[in-house]
């Protein structure tokens, strides 16, 4: 709930959210005073006396219901305010994020905590509104009740002081099988991931598929169990709460004489009294059941923001940590770009010798050329991309772009000097971050060098289509880059899947067109017969740099 209300809080104005509070105190300060009103109408009042009763009783039933819908509507606002910050704050979270961290913490667990988490986050929001109400109109009923007589709230609280704690042990215990739940949803994502990104091979092998079906049904069948005991466990809860309000009724009714608070004023007043603390008790139960029915709903969203800030993601931030992003322009003239003794480890779980080391890493890149990056698979040669683009910083070592270290708070600057394709690159439907007047036509021009321009059309920065193979996915991937037209290129394995004749067109017209630009260019490639087209050959292994070797003209002149 702290964590909630700390969401809502950050989200709105605290005068706002001051109005809004004061609204709902109001509004059940007055439903309060209701069965007041209804207690001395029973009673049997005078006529003129009735009238005034009759009068108030509508006027407080208007001023209820008029505070309770300006209450409402202010919270609902600040939570769609809040439900929509939350989930554009978490997506930057997550591109802000270390991406080593990122890829440590799975797909699978990120793509839950932006769609369950932030659900059932967004679900609690919009339930704060009516959850606010109804307490307010409870506490405005203990109030009338304590104004009536403090003694027999005592009592009553007494009553509710021995049963509420076994309460709190059920509901507990509920929370306890919720996060449990929450955890056990992780690993069932990381079965439907499969089932989404390994259709293919799954429909391939018969064995394969039935084995994986039924790991599958293992899953969530022990996901539907502990779901159903969590939510058995907070419908005894909620049942509970209204057996503690029967209890209360039942102390009100039969242990009112007994306790000993009958007085000289009579067993007229007496019955007086109990009539207005029944009927108040009575006037509770419905927004007391609202209560207790939002509490699991409210616990899930708690669960929800615990498990999103485990994964490094704050949702609550501290002024002191946000910072402006460096939105500098990247240099167009440019001299060099240097890593020295660049190292940069993976560590095994609860173990301290890493499991693999790139580095450390002596290279220089500078303008107009191409360098060939070869190595066998597992040899460090996409590591090193990402050290190299700003995706990874190094352990130690240090990166210097003409003559400036890059650093934590210079790091997205620099990557703006890249334009890359990786081998698993990402494919986005429209043309983002690029808005010169002309972007169609020059998108429409290098489809045609592409050969894709009777396969994709583009209008207003919008691609009419992605749905292509993985070689001319890439072609369009490559269409980004071009239209990024950044200092440097990277390209990770990018030829791998083009036929002999756009491998042709890649290495021999793209390459060489790239370095008269005067761009710097790595390709990471096993296509040995294409080297002579670069500048240099960089050579890793086991993610060490054991060779580095220009192309001699001759060798380019023969490729």
């Amino acid at each position: 709930m702290k964590d909630l209300f700390a969401i809502l809080r950050q989200c709105s104005r605290t005068s706002t959210l001051v109005v809004a509070t004061a609204l709902g105190l109001l509004s059940g300060a007055m439903a309060g005073a209701l069965p007041h009103v209804v207690r001395e109408v029973l009673e049997g009042p005078e006529p003129d006396r009735r009238w005034v009763l009759a009068v108030l009783f509508f006027t407080l039933s208007l001023a209820i219901s008029v505070t309770r819908v300006a209450s409402s509507l202010i919270l609902v606002v600040l939570g769609a305010q809040a439900v929509a910050d939350l989930q554009s704050k978490l997506s930057r979270k997550i591109l802000g994020s270390d991406m080593r961290r990122l890829e440590e913490i799975g797909a699978h667990r990120l793509t839950v905590a932006l769609t369950n988490d932030i659900t059932s986050i967004t679900g609690a929001l919009t339930t704060l509104p009516i959850f606010f109400l109804n307490a307010a109109t409870v506490f405005g009923c203990l109030v009338y009740m304590a104004w009536m007589s403090l003694s027999n709230l005592f009592i009553l609280l007494a009553t509710l002081a021995v049963m509420v704690p076994i309460y709190l042990v059920v509901m507990r215990s509920g929370w306890r099988r919720q996060r449990l739940v929450r955890e056990v949803e992780d690993d069932l994502f990381k079965f439907f991931r499969g089932v989404t990104q390994g259709t293919k091979e799954l429909k391939m092998r018969w064995g394969r598929r039935e084995d994986y079906l039924a790991q599958l049904d293992v899953a969530t069948q022990h996901f539907r169990r502990l779901r159903i005991a969590f939510m058995r466990v907070f419908l005894a809860g909620a049942n509970w709460g209204n057996f503690l309000f029967y209890c209360s009724i039942g102390v009100v009714l039969f242990g009112w004489r007994t306790a000993g608070v009958a007085n000289a004023a009579g067993s007229a007043e007496v019955a007086s009294a109990q009539t207005g603390y029944v009927l108040t008790l009575l006037f509770m139960i419905g927004p007391f059941q609202v209560v207790l029915n939002s509490l699991p709903l409210l616990a899930q969203a708690g669960v929800s923001v615990q498990k999103i800030e485990r994964l490094g993601l704050r949702l609550v931030s501290d002024p002191s940590e946000e910072r402006e992003e460096d939105r500098a322009l990247p240099r167009s003239g440019w001299r060099s770009l240097e890593l020295s003794g660049v190292v940069l480890g993976y560590r095994r779980e609860e173990v301290d010798e890493p499991e693999f080391s790139l580095g450390p890493i002596d290279l220089v890149l500078r303008p107009g050329e191409v360098v060939f990056l070869s190595g066998g698979n597992g040899s460090g040669k996409t590591t090193l991309a990402k050290v190299l683009v700003g995706l990874y910083p190094p352990d130690s070592g240090r990166i210097v772009f003409d003559g400036e270290p890059v650093t934590e708070a210079n790091r997205d600057w620099f990557r703006q000097h890249f334009s890359i394709v990786f081998s698993d690159f990402f494919l986005f439907d429209t043309l983002l971050g690029l808005d010169s007047p002309d972007l169609d036509e020059r998108a429409r021009k290098h489809l045609v060098e592409l050969h894709l321009q009777h396969k994709v059309r583009v209008a207003g920065g919008k691609l009419s289509t992605i749905e292509l193979s993985q070689g001319q996915r890439k072609r369009l991937a490559l269409l980004m880059a071009f239209l990024e037209d950044s200092p440097i290129f990277v390209f990770d394995e990018w030829a791998a899947d083009q036929d002999f004749e756009f491998r042709q067109v890649f290495y021999y017209q793209i390459l060489p067109e790239l370095r008269a630009r005067g761009k710097a260019v790595v390709v990471i490639s096993h296509d040995e017969s294409y080297y002579g087209v670069g500048d240099r050959v960089v050579h890793l292994e086991y993610g060490k740099l054991v060779d580095e070797r220009p192309i001699m003209d001759e060798n380019r002149a023969l490729a």
